[in-house]
C-alpha cells in the first residue's frame, strides 16, 4: 500500500515485471500516471467504499488516467483484472495475509 508522499512518487517504477498476486494500492488516489515506468499496469479506481467505479486495462508507460470520483486506486499486472472478471461496480475487498 502506497499511503505516504513517498511511496505514492516511487509507485511501481522500479518494477520491470509485476507477478499476478502483485500490485499496489495508492490511497488517496484520483489520477495516476505511467511517465518512466517499463511495464504496462491494469488501474482499477476505487471510491471511498472499495467499489470499482473505472478500469484502465494495459496502461502502457508514459499515460495519464483519471477519475475524478475515485478515492484511490489499485495497480495491477496488465490482463490481471480481465482475468479476474473484475467489473465498474463490483466491490473490492483487502485481506490481510
Amino acid at each position: 500500500m502506497a499511503n505516504s508522499s513517498k511511496d505514492r512518487r516511487q509507485g511501481l517504477l522500479a518494477k520491470t515485471y509485476l507477478d499476478e498476486e502483485e500490485g499496489l494500492w495508492i490511497a488517496p488516489c484520483e489520477a495516476i500516471h505511467t511517465f518512466g515506468m517499463k511495464i504496462s499496469i491494469d488501474a482499477v479506481f476505487l471510491d471511498k467504499t472499495c467499489r470499482v467505479r473505472h478500469i484502465r486495462h494495459s496502461l502502457k508507460p508514459r499515460r495519464i488516467a483519471v477519475c475524478w470520483s475515485a478515492r484511490s486506486v489499485l495497480e495491477l499486472a496488465a490482463g490481471s483484472v480481465a482475468a479476474s472478471e473484475t467489473q465498474v461496480g463490483d466491490r473490492i475487498e483487502f485481506v490481510a495475509n
